[in-house]
């Protein structure tokens, strides 16, 4: 086991790991219940809370362990410790009978193990579960659990897919079971709660039976049933979409839970599915990773590992050789080891609590919670018109101003018989009800969910893996994304391309034939021990295989290059101890002992600047280490200069030579911390990773659409600065600092100067909360990039939190808001463009559904108190709200998201959803919308020249057909808030030109067929030549009230803003 280039701080320190408040805590061999009771201890990962309600947390309270703990314990609420235990013992019996259930249930599986692998399931877990030291004891420690299961601890299982699979017969699969989704009837019921439709549901029920009571059967049944009948396509419509959504965010679920895993089989590194591990797999785990199963470490260094999602205690646990329990679920947050998985799935505690929570997908959204303040004002005026129409309606009848429902006449008292007076209060209360139905937007929530639930689809095409809803809105207001440079920026695909050993460069960089062999044998020595990388080398032959972090892998590839026996080297020293990378040191280091001699090496390598400041000798070609001068000293900052100008990450290597005697004996070296000088230096080497061929455009895009994108690196700063510069980060008036700099500046000066700084060199994980928290005060909305688990503060810190998935740790992702998957920063801007998606899709589906309400209110209104009656029936009114919520949200709300959104500014944080533009196009539609149709409603009969019986129900259906039309020529208007050309793109979006022509036909058959059941009449052709020629006016009044300029200051508050 090796060193590695992972993010932590001091290693096998107590007193310093993570610069963390608390200490480590070392477990005895008595603990492992979760029964006991545990300290407390302030966490380094303690952000406060994003402004959740109190309602909202006590609901994550509820779901304390669940899968992304690291998240939602921020969301949490203090409880005393007391009732905090007790409800974790509560959790803990119930979890117990599960696993009690399950081990039953397995009991037949015991006989076979017995036999094959001389060991029984259910024991081996409560051995790992219990952490029963005398049991492991038993059964031949460590050692004698590798043979009962028939694994090689260095090789690993063979990669054979029978020998897998009768292990996944025996232990059990890696997965567990889950709760069953929400059926579609649940999705029935909560739509049919709706309160207006069960008293239109009630008016039904109603009118049926009045109907049938006074028209007979043959006649009667026509409007409750179509009332009943419209409002279950309601419900059903409803359902289907919010089941359909609850289907694919629980799948995307699943994607989250889908880690890669390194493991080791046939004796090679490779990664697999969290859900492919079997008992027997050599697991690799490092500081950020998540134990993927129950196991055993078999060798390790310093490693500590959290286990808050399984106790909610968050005080590292030291795993070591005589405590070597490793538990699923847990968190490594310092160190790395190999262990052996002895328990996977439902055998673990991790799976038994995984399948008795479940998963929360109950999120809310800020915009969601915005739109209800919106949803409520407008049901508010809704309803009060409806009353209004109510009470004015109720009054003309009884006054005998206007006549009863189906030719009854007018109210005669002590005339008209109770069943007809009845019957019209019913007509009334349906008409008055389903006003109230257009009025109250029920298709703003649908249309987030939609929009949401498009946007978190597509953009996993687009390489962005969403973990929290918010994320999509919120991308859309960033202002600023501080983002890394590895890997994001740059290819992470390096390469030695310079190399500077013992005074003289080397080129090309592989030719070290005139170099003394006791030299290469201590270099040699440095790369093969000094890394957390792998060679493998095929019997068969081939190509070698280097595992690794991308720097690893450039370290070992060139000592490929210099012909090194990677099996040789390292079976000549034994690893002492190790210390991973720190990223703030920025170094990591090794000591090895040879298996000659009574000499100890320690090896370190790391940032060239920092390793040349420790060192005081220089190691020659002829193997004679000389003190250094200080020209030569100057010399080697100037080798290091030229590297870092030509945008190579420069990387030294030096050891330490000492006496065996000063290591300390086999019970104290886990604590021994590794001599960091005075190093003696054996080489530099520059490393080329070249910038991603799209990043400079993407930046180019970011920079348009006026966000400022700030690189924060650990490479020096002149290194920081050429790649800033190649990407187009460092402008002209840009300034470019160190973190020691930045992290040294008043709070006064640091906001000062803050909005010039775009590029932060050899920064450390806190230098980057630093800047976030900075840049949050100053008002701007951050995105932030990290991979590392010490990432994780400003991950969370961050409005927006974007980890990396291929470089990143399942810390550093359950951190996070979006893992961006390919680590491509142009995916980043993808993601920006879906966030204004997302946004300027709602505003667009809420400009068209205002049109709707204020149109259909202000003409039932007006018609109602100024002739008692309204033109639009229960059912039309019915079939205008589905259009509107349901049709129009699906399709205004799943428009795909074009370039230009990257022209416009960020949406601010506070920017009202209802704006200048959009109020000005409401108005003027819905003014067209009511002026047009109230003339029709009062001079119809006149313009048409209608005559006869049928004239009134002509002049209605007419109204009806041209309101229709209008909201469906509205529609295509309101592809485009502010744009003259609202074809564009209408060509390419089928879902759309399918939703209208769909609405269109749909009205055919409404007005041509259903005529009893809509209250409709057939139309002659010139009538429809008339309905669509008002619809198309709407397309001309839109293009042209685009000419009128409005003011920035908003006009109409509204609360959703």
């Amino acid at each position: 086991m090796s060193s590695g280039s992972f993010l932590s701080d001091d290693h096998c320190t107590p007193n310093e790991f993570l610069s963390s408040k608390s200490s480590f805590q070392e477990p005895s061999s008595s603990k492992g219940t979760l029964e006991e009771d545990f300290g407390s201890a302030e966490d380094v990962f303690d952000i406060p809370s994003k402004g959740l309600s109190a309602n909202r947390l006590q609901q994550w309270k509820k779901a304390t362990l669940v899968l992304n703990a690291a998240r939602r314990f921020r969301y949490t609420t203090n409880d005393s410790e007391e009732l905090r235990k007790e409800r974790l013992r509560r959790f803990w019996t119930g979890a117990q009978a599960v696993r009690a259930a399950n081990r039953f249930l397995r009991a037949g599986a015991a006989s076979s193990a017995q036999g094959y692998f001389d060991v029984e399931p259910v024991k081996l877990a409560s051995v790992i579960q219990q952490q029963q030291v005398e049991s492991l004891k038993e059964l031949g420690g460590i050692k004698g659990i590798l043979s009962v299961l028939r694994t090689n601890g260095n090789l690993g299982l063979n990669d054979n897919m029978q020998e897998l699979e009768t292990r996944r017969k025996v232990f059990g699969s890696n997965i567990y079971t889950t709760q069953p989704p929400k059926p579609f009837w649940a999705f029935v019921i909560d739509a049919s709660k709706d309160l207006t439709l069960i008293i239109l549901m009630f008016c039904a029920v109603l009118t049926l039976s009045l109907g049938m009571k006074t028209r007979g059967v043959k006649e009667g049944w026509y409007d409750g049933v179509s009332i009943a009948f419209a409002v279950i396509i309601v419900v059903v419509v409803t359902s289907v979409s919010d089941y359909k959504q609850s289907l694919q965010f629980t799948a995307l679920n699943e994607e989250k839970k889908n880690i890669q895993v390194e493991v080791i089989r046939g004796g090679r590194r490779k990664e697999i599915s969290i859900f492919h591990i079997v008992v027997g797999d050599i697991v690799l785990v490092k500081i950020g990773d998540q134990v993927p199963a129950d196991g055993l470490l078999i060798d390790g260094h310093c490693l500590y590992v959290n286990q808050s999602s399984l106790t909610g205690e968050s005080e590292p646990i030291h795993v070591h050789n005589k405590m070597p329990f490793l538990v699923s679920g847990s968190k490594v947050d310092d160190g790395q080891g190999t262990m052996v998985v002895t328990g996977v799935g439902m055998s673990t505690q991790w799976g038994q609590l995984m399948a008795a929570v479940g998963d929360d997908t109950a999120e809310e959204t800020p915009l969601q919670v915005r739109l209800n303040g919106v949803a409520t004002l407008i049901g508010k005026v809704g309803t009060t018109v409806a009353v209004l129409v109510f009470c004015i309606l109720i009054i003309f009848y009884f006054v005998g101003h206007t006549e009863g429902p189906h030719n009854s006449g007018k109210f005669k008292a002590g005339q008209t018989p109770g069943s007809v007076v009845f019957d019209s209060v019913v007509q009334i209360l349906e008409t008055a009800v389903t006003i109230v139905v257009v009025a109250v937007p029920e298709g703003l929530p649908l249309a987030v969910t939609l929009s949401l639930a498009y946007a978190m689809k597509k953009m996993i095409a687009d390489k962005a893996l969403v973990r929290r809803l918010s994320a999509c809105e919120t991308m859309g207001c960033a202002t600023t994304i501080c983002s890394d440079k590895t890997g994001t920026l740059t290819l992470n695909q390096m390469t030695v391309v310079k190399a500077w050993l013992g005074g003289e460069f080397h080129d090309p960089v592989h030719d070290l034939h005139t170099v003394d062999k006791g030299y290469l044998q201590i270099l040699y020595e440095g790369i093969v021990q000094n890394t957390s990388g792998s060679v493998f080398l095929s019997e068969e032959g081939g190509e070698p295989e280097v595992t690794g972090s991308p720097t690893e892998k450039a370290a070992l590839n060139w000592g490929l290059k210099l012909d090194v026996d990677y099996a040789a080297i390292k079976s000549q020293s034994k690893i002492l101890q190790v210390e991973t990378f720190n990223s703030v040191k920025k170094c990591a280091g090794v000591a090895v002992r040879p298996m000659r001699g009574d000499k100890v090496h320690v090896h370190w390598k790391g940032a060239a600047e920092i390793i040349l400041g420790k060192s005081d000798k220089l190691l020659y070609l002829d193997n004679k280490a000389l003190p250094m001068p200080t020209d030569m000293r100057e010399n080697l900052l100037n080798v290091i200069g030229i590297m870092a100008s030509e945008s190579l990450r420069c990387i030294a290597f030096a050891f330490v030579e000492m006496d065996a005697s000063n290591v300390p004996d086999d019970e104290e070296i886990e604590n021994w911390k590794l001599p960091e000088g005075p190093l003696t230096l054996l080489a530099l080497i520059g490393i080329k990773d070249p910038i991603r061929p799209e990043v400079p455009d993407a930046v180019h895009q970011c920079q348009l659409a006026g966000i400022k994108v700030r690189m924060i690196t650990g490479d020096n700063i002149i290194t920081a600065k050429a790649i800033a510069a190649e990407c187009g980060i460092l402008q002209a008036d840009d300034l470019a600092i160190d973190g020691e700099t930045f992290r040294n500046y008043s709070p006064e000066e640091r906001a000062h100067i803050l909005p010039r700084i775009s590029v932060v060199a050899r920064s450390s994980p806190s230098d980057k909360l630093l800047m976030v928290s900075a840049l949050r005060a100053l008002g701007e909305v951050v995105a932030v990039t990290g991979d590392g688990t010490n990432d994780a503060p400003a991950l969370r810190e961050a409005d927006i939190g974007l980890a990396m998935g291929i470089q990143g740790t399942e810390v550093a992702k359950e951190s996070s808001d979006i893992v961006i998957m390919d680590d491509n920063f142009a995916s980043v801007v993808r993601v920006v463009r879906w966030g204004r998606s997302v946004y300027r899709n709602i505003q667009k589906f809420i400009q068209f559904q205002l049109t709707v309400n204020v149109a259909a209110l202000t003409i039932n209104f007006v018609a109602a108190i100024s002739a008692g009656d309204v033109p639009l029936t229960a059912i039309q009114l019915l079939w205008v709200n589905l259009i509107m919520d349901t049709l129009g949200a699906l399709a205004l709300a799943t428009e795909r998201p074009t370039d230009k959104l990257l022209e416009d500014p960020p949406v601010g944080r506070r920017e009202p959803l209802i704006s200048n533009p959009m109020w000005r196009n409401i108005l003027s539609q819905a003014f067209f919308q009511i002026t047009v149709l109230l003339i029709f409603q009062f001079r119809g009969k006149e313009i048409l020249s209608l005559s006869g019986s049928k004239a009134d129900d002509v002049n209605n259906t007419l109204i009806f057909n041209a309101f229709v039309f209008c909201q469906l020529f509205n529609e295509v208007n309101s592809r485009k808030i502010e744009e003259k050309n609202v074809f564009r793109g209408l060509l390419s979006n089928w879902l759309f030109l399918g939703i209208v022509g769909t609405t269109v036909v749909l009205q055919v058959i409404i007005v041509e067929f259903l005529n009893k059941f809509a209250s409709t009449v057939k139309l002659e052709w010139k009538y429809w030549a008339i309905s669509i020629v008002i619809g198309m006016i709407s397309w001309i009044i839109g293009f042209f009230v685009k000419f009128v300029s409005v003011p920035k200051k908003q006009w109409i508050y509204s609360r959703g803003g």
